[in-house]
């Protein structure tokens, strides 16, 4: 077996060791005598799976009570309306902008109600998390809404704004479950798990229950009502059962490894590596202020499109796949989230200057 580094934005690696842990169930799981993707969604055995898997979650991530959990489909993009459909009472709220998904996140709201863009870094190529100590908010906004890790530009917010009392929302798709994350600063945490914890196909919303009524916008779908999933423990209709199952296999994954603190300290490790050689470089350069970097995202350019082509398809002939950037910005771009190894990224910075003595 020959396996690459993939450091593709998402779909994205997943542990080995869970993927050989479901390959060996893929045919009978616990002896039951077929698939986890054969099962219904009703049995016994699927709820002891969505069951423990919540359970798992809610101790790693530290998840009171207070809070609900939901497995939902539609992707991080069926969420950009969700959240104004279910809270956007006043039919007002506030969207800081710092890249393409919280830009798209923002055109969604304005569907249904007065969205404000509050700030943006739109003006340098979201290259950087403008100054969110004191921000206009709008004192009839039912929330603000942030984009807290731009998987394309390679941004993250590691002060959270102040929202003035405001409800916080965020998408944290691209840096979930890659450190701590204190729920209680938020109303509404969600993100994709396709980056970082699972196969593609499911979003984990972390509500807080005070939030969840029936008092949603007028024409709200029963589906995307956060009060319809909570109520039916995430199973209102057919969840996305195997995907539910891998990312159980990775919170379990993720505990044995010491849990957000160490992922975290981790993740730290392999950024710092790659930063460290790109500002080093000759030939190499980061696109994004140094206070705002991602730990997980690490946009990369030559400055010559030839040359950045040249160098994506060599690194994918050296076993280094997915490293073309984003088709909005070109370039390249490393994604390195909690199952990329810090071998991989070694790999990655020895090929760069490989191909930095051989192109400069």
């Amino acid at each position: 077996m020959s396996r690459v580094y993939n450091f593709s934005a998402g779909p994205a690696v997943l542990p080995e060791e869970v993927l050989l842990e479901a390959q060996e169930e893929m045919m009978d799981y616990r002896g039951c005598g077929m698939s986890v993707m054969e099962m219904s969604h009703r049995s016994k055995m699927f709820d002891d799976i969505i069951q423990e898997a919540e359970a798992d979650f809610r101790d790693l991530v530290g998840i009171s009570d207070d809070y609900s959990v939901l497995f939902l489909q539609g992707g991080g993009s069926l969420q950009f309306a969700a959240v104004p459909m279910n809270l956007m009472k006043n039919r007002v709220a506030d969207y800081i902008i710092t890249g393409q998904w919280a830009k798209k996140a923002w055109q969604e709201a304005a569907l249904f109600g007065k969205a404000n863009k509050l700030a943006s870094s739109e003006d340098k190529t979201f290259s950087y998390i403008p100054d969110c100590s004191d921000l206009p908010v709008s004192p009839e906004a039912d929330y603000v809404y942030i984009c807290e890790n731009n998987t394309i530009y390679g941004t993250k917010y590691w002060k959270l704004p102040n929202t003035k009392g405001k409800l916080l929302v965020s998408d944290v798709s691209s840096c979930f479950l890659s450190e701590p994350l204190d729920v209680t600063k938020y109303g509404v945490v969600y993100g994709g798990v396709q980056k970082n914890i699972g196969p593609a196909g499911m979003v984990i919303a972390i509500v807080r229950k005070d939030l969840i009524t029936d008092d949603v916008l007028p024409g709200t779908p029963t589906m995307m009502k956060y009060k319809t999933q909570a109520d039916n423990g995430s199973m209102y209709n057919t969840p996305n059962c195997y995907c539910i199952y891998i990312c159980g296999k990775v919170f379990k994954w993720l505990k044995k490894m010491g849990g957000l603190s160490v992922m975290k300290e981790r993740n730290e490790k392999k950024a710092k590596l790659l930063y460290d050689y790109l500002d080093a470089s000759k030939l190499f350069r980061g696109t994004v202020v140094k206070e705002d970097r991602s730990l997980m995202n690490v946009p990369f350019v030559t400055g010559d499109k030839d040359l950045d082509a040249k160098f994506v398809k060599e690194a994918t002939a050296a076993g280094l796949e997915n490293l073309k950037g984003h088709r909005t910005v070109g370039g390249m771009r490393a994604s390195i989230y909690n199952a990329m190894p810090y071998e991989g990224v070694e790999a990655l910075v020895a090929f760069m200057k490989k191909f930095e003595e051989e192109n400069l």
